[in-house]
Protein backbone atom coordinates (compact mmCIF):
# COMPACT_ATOMS: atom_id res chain seq x y z
CA UNK A 1 0.00 0.00 0.00
CA UNK A 2 1.36 3.47 -0.94
CA UNK A 3 1.35 6.34 1.63
CA UNK A 4 0.64 9.78 0.35
CA UNK A 5 3.00 12.17 2.57
CA UNK A 6 2.97 16.04 1.97
CA UNK A 7 7.09 16.04 1.77
CA UNK A 8 9.32 13.53 0.83
CA UNK A 9 11.13 13.58 3.97
CA UNK A 10 8.53 13.05 5.93
CA UNK A 11 8.14 9.56 7.58
CA UNK A 12 5.36 7.31 5.83
CA UNK A 13 2.87 5.93 8.70
CA UNK A 14 3.36 2.29 8.87
CA UNK A 15 0.97 -0.37 8.15
CA UNK A 16 0.00 -1.21 11.69
CA UNK A 17 -2.05 2.10 12.11
CA UNK A 18 -5.39 3.29 10.25
CA UNK A 19 -5.28 3.37 6.77
CA UNK A 20 -5.55 7.45 6.70
CA UNK A 21 -3.95 8.76 9.57
CA UNK A 22 -5.94 11.53 9.67
CA UNK A 23 -3.91 13.16 12.99
CA UNK A 24 -0.77 12.93 11.10
CA UNK A 25 -2.54 14.32 8.04
CA UNK A 26 -4.07 17.34 9.71
CA UNK A 27 -0.92 18.58 11.21
CA UNK A 28 0.71 18.65 8.19
CA UNK A 29 -1.94 20.26 6.27
CA UNK A 30 -2.03 23.01 9.63
CA UNK A 31 1.53 23.88 9.78
CA UNK A 32 1.91 24.92 6.45
CA UNK A 33 2.68 28.78 5.47
CA UNK A 34 -0.58 28.66 3.10
CA UNK A 35 -2.64 27.90 5.61
CA UNK A 36 -1.29 30.51 7.66
CA UNK A 37 -1.60 33.09 5.27
CA UNK A 38 -4.96 32.39 4.36
CA UNK A 39 -6.82 32.19 7.34
CA UNK A 40 -9.94 33.24 7.94
CA UNK A 41 -10.66 36.75 9.89
CA UNK A 42 -12.14 37.43 12.98
CA UNK A 43 -15.43 38.94 11.65
CA UNK A 44 -16.24 35.75 9.45
CA UNK A 45 -15.18 33.25 12.36
CA UNK A 46 -17.49 35.12 14.45
CA UNK A 47 -20.24 35.05 11.89
CA UNK A 48 -20.09 31.08 11.36
CA UNK A 49 -19.58 30.42 15.03
CA UNK A 50 -23.10 32.22 15.30
CA UNK A 51 -24.85 30.69 12.05
CA UNK A 52 -23.48 27.07 13.15
CA UNK A 53 -25.49 26.98 16.10
CA UNK A 54 -29.00 27.46 13.61
CA UNK A 55 -30.18 24.23 12.01
CA UNK A 56 -29.78 23.86 8.75
CA UNK A 57 -33.39 23.56 7.83
CA UNK A 58 -34.04 26.82 9.12
CA UNK A 59 -31.90 28.25 5.53
CA UNK A 60 -34.20 25.25 3.80
CA UNK A 61 -37.63 26.35 5.14
CA UNK A 62 -37.08 29.94 4.91
CA UNK A 63 -36.42 29.68 1.37
CA UNK A 64 -39.73 27.43 0.99
CA UNK A 65 -41.56 30.05 3.16
CA UNK A 66 -40.43 32.86 0.72
CA UNK A 67 -41.20 30.81 -2.27
CA UNK A 68 -44.58 30.83 -0.83
CA UNK A 69 -44.62 34.30 0.27
CA UNK A 70 -43.93 35.17 -3.35
CA UNK A 71 -47.03 33.20 -4.70
CA UNK A 72 -49.72 34.56 -2.41
CA UNK A 73 -48.75 38.10 -3.50
CA UNK A 74 -48.31 36.96 -7.55
CA UNK A 75 -51.84 35.79 -6.51
CA UNK A 76 -53.45 38.66 -4.69
CA UNK A 77 -52.23 40.91 -7.56
CA UNK A 78 -49.19 42.67 -5.65
CA UNK A 79 -46.70 41.86 -8.40
CA UNK A 80 -43.78 44.19 -7.34
CA UNK A 81 -43.88 42.31 -3.50
CA UNK A 82 -43.76 39.12 -4.97
CA UNK A 83 -40.65 39.38 -7.02
CA UNK A 84 -38.94 41.28 -4.33
CA UNK A 85 -39.54 38.39 -1.85
CA UNK A 86 -39.44 35.93 -4.30
CA UNK A 87 -35.68 36.38 -4.44
CA UNK A 88 -34.91 35.72 -1.40
CA UNK A 89 -34.82 32.18 -2.10
CA UNK A 90 -31.99 31.74 -3.46
CA UNK A 91 -29.75 33.52 -1.31
CA UNK A 92 -30.93 31.88 1.72
CA UNK A 93 -30.33 28.26 0.09
CA UNK A 94 -27.01 29.77 -0.93
CA UNK A 95 -26.18 30.53 3.00
CA UNK A 96 -27.76 27.44 4.07
CA UNK A 97 -25.07 25.10 1.66
CA UNK A 98 -22.28 27.53 3.01
CA UNK A 99 -23.50 26.71 6.56
CA UNK A 100 -23.26 23.30 6.05
CA UNK A 101 -19.78 23.10 4.06
CA UNK A 102 -18.66 25.29 7.83
CA UNK A 103 -20.02 22.68 9.81
CA UNK A 104 -18.99 19.46 7.97
CA UNK A 105 -15.29 20.09 7.09
CA UNK A 106 -14.59 23.73 8.68
CA UNK A 107 -13.96 26.57 6.98
CA UNK A 108 -10.42 27.42 8.70
CA UNK A 109 -7.72 24.96 8.84
CA UNK A 110 -5.76 27.44 11.24
CA UNK A 111 -7.12 27.45 14.85
CA UNK A 112 -6.22 31.01 16.56
CA UNK A 113 -8.02 30.58 19.40
CA UNK A 114 -8.43 34.20 20.86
Amino acid sequence: MKWLSYRADDPAPNESTSVMNTDYLNAQRINTPEAQDHSEGVLARTLEQQTAKLPSDVWLWGALGSMGLSLFCRLSGNRDHSLFIGQWAAPLLLIGVYNKIVKVSGSDRVDHSY
